[in-house]
């Protein structure tokens, strides 16, 4: 038993040795074939990676081949060509980390713009025209190229020894519409008078003061119109207004009274050289209608009465006038209304 024993261990030792033998070759195969299909793997991805890059130096060109590719018509790319194009310019995009932004933007802009310039029916839109807006209010009236008539009274403002109230109308034509020309023409005799307090005094002291009448006046005169604008009254109505600077040259016709010696002395009318100056203000009740208020003063060298009498000879009419002249200032305020000729007019507007 024992020598059959002894036999069969080694047998069965040979047994375990060989199929140990045979499991590590098995394992050895089959590590041999993981290892060739990893290789066969990583190769494919290899050649696959570099697959963009073949796409991408196939479209570099020279400038020779531009030339020749602009003169001939180029072929359409296959859409596998695109494709793969597309493919490796998302590789290339995704592989650098960055994305550009700007090639979509670019895309909806040409795409929105497109639709923009098509209308309806695929006929082109019309394009807009900016137009000039005028932000600042039309002026209520316009009066250049117009006339304008005015009818005025007047009455005399610094003397307080004599009155020379007048009647007077004038006529303007405005050159622009803040600068005109225009005579005025102010009739004084038969209105005048003089005061209570020139009589009291001659009266009560023997004491005379020269005073002067006056017949007629008749000026040219020069208006411009400096500033404008409108006022409301009782909350209600919008009045626009005007202030204006007015001036000239012209003639008065007066003579002085005889106050000194009455009994001998008469005066004749005789003109005189006189300027004038002066500021106004213009109300609108229409766009042809106004009422305005003025001072002005006519300055001209006035002969007075002479204050002497000679006794031996008072009928010489060359010793009635004193032979030095006197500035005289006629301040006058005159009211009136006018109005303007034609009563409509039309804006016009630079181009």
């Amino acid at each position: 038993m024992t020598y059959e024993l002894m036999q069969e261990f080694p047998q069965r030792r040979s047994k375990r040795v060989l199929g140990a033998t045979m499991n590590l070759s098995f394992r050895h195969d089959a590590i041999q074939r993981r290892a060739g299909s990893c290789a066969f793997g990583l190769g494919f991805l290899f050649a696959l990676s570099f697959a963009p890059q073949v796409g991408a130096q196939d479209m570099s060109f020279d400038v020779d081949e531009a030339e020749s590719a602009g003169s001939k018509p180029a072929k359409p790319a296959g859409k596998a060509a695109e494709a793969d194009e597309e493919g490796g310019a998302e590789a290339s995009g995704s592989a650098s980390g960055s994305t550009d932004s700007g090639d979509v933007l670019t895309e909806l802009t040409k795409s929105t713009h497109k639709e923009d310039e098509a209308g309806e029916g695929g006929l082109p839109r019309e394009k807009e025209v900016i137009e000039k807006i005028y932000a600042v209010q039309r002026m209520y009236v316009v009066r250049g190229g117009r006339f304008e008539l005015a009818p005025s009274l007047g009455e005399t403002f610094n003397d307080q020894y004599v009155t020379h109230p007048s009647l007077g109308a004038g006529l303007n034509y405005w050159i622009t519409n803040v600068l005109a020309v225009g005579v005025n023409f102010l009739w004084y005799q038969g209105i005048e008078s003089e005061s209570k307090l020139n009589f009291s005094i001659r009266r009560s002291t023997r004491l005379a003061v020269p005073i002067t009448e006056y017949q007629l006046g008749a000026h040219l005169n020069f208006t411009y119109v400096p500033i404008y604008g409108k006022f409301e009254m009782f909350n209600d109505a919008i009045f626009q207004w005007d202030a204006y600077l007015i001036g000239g040259v012209g003639m008065l016709r007066t003579r002085p009274v005889a106050v000194i010696d009455p009994a001998v002395r008469t005066f004749d009318f005789d003109w005189r050289v006189a300027f004038n100056a002066g500021i106004g203000l213009r109300v609108f009740v229409t766009k042809w209608l106004t009422v305005f208020g003025e001072l002005r003063d006519y300055l001209y060298m006035e002969k007075l009465e002479n204050l002497s009498v000679s006794l031996s000879n008072r009928s010489l009419e060359s010793t009635w006038i004193d032979q030095n002249s006197k500035l005289t200032n006629n301040v006058t305020v005159q009211l009136g209304f006018t109005m303007f000729f034609p009563f409509t007019f039309e804006y016009s507007y630079p181009k």
